[in-house]
């Protein structure tokens, strides 16, 4: 089972699933734009989170967070919602769950 950690921008809620667990754990240090005042709390699932060896297995992951926090600056911090587990930074923004209604014709 890979670590799946997730960001979730403060005073925002979740637009993905959170990683599967049954029960997840807010991890005590958020991660911080360092460019202005935006933060992000990590979600992890508990098991995972308690484990022996958490601090060495999640240190990638966290930096990839970290730098598509960075990134997002740039574009005013529109993602709400970082997730990974492994190589690849996934987001979710509120473009992509709002459903496109079709237009009705008069």
């Amino acid at each position: 089972m890979n670590l799946k950690i997730a960001a979730i921008r403060s005073g925002t809620d979740p637009l993905g699933k959170l990683p599967e667990a049954a029960f997840h754990r807010w991890l005590e240090t958020p991660l911080g734009c360092p460019k202005c005042d935006v933060t992000y709390n990590l979600v992890v699932d508990w098991d995972r989170a308690a484990d022996r060896w958490f601090a060495e297995s999640s240190r990638p992951l966290i930096t990839l967070l970290r730098k598509a926090i960075f990134m997002g600056h740039s574009t005013d911090h529109r993602v709400t919602h970082f997730e990974t587990e492994g190589v690849v930074v996934k987001s979710f923004t509120a473009a992509d769950r709002r459903e496109v209604s079709p237009k009705k014709s008069s």
